[in-house]
């Protein structure tokens, strides 16, 4: 079963954010960053259970191109995407949004 998935606000505009200082560089490689998002969210989406837990209730999908994390929870219907965290700078800052 393939689970639906909902973005925390803030980390649509994190997406958001590193799509843009890609594209500003190369719209070849933002084009890139986000076929593995995109790829990231499929695999989670259809087996959220794979990937480590992170804190709390959340998991960790680590990207393999992009220094990025996607961090998620399953909710009762849905999976939310909590953070497009940077793996390298601010460690845990998103932990206030859940």
């Amino acid at each position: 079963m393939i689970s639906p998935i909902e973005f925390h606000e803030a980390a649509f505009a994190e997406l958001d954010a590193a799509f843009d200082w890609y594209f500003a560089r190369s719209a070849r490689v933002a084009a890139a960053f986000l076929d593995e998002i995109e790829r990231a969210l499929s695999l989670i989406s259809r087996s959220p259970q794979t990937w480590p837990f992170y804190h709390r209730d959340t998991r960790k999908f680590i990207l393999k191109r992009f220094p990025f994390l996607v961090i998620y929870r399953e909710k009762a219907a849905m999976i939310q995407i909590v953070a497009i965290a940077h793996g390298r700078r601010r460690p845990h800052y998103w932990k206030t949004r859940l």
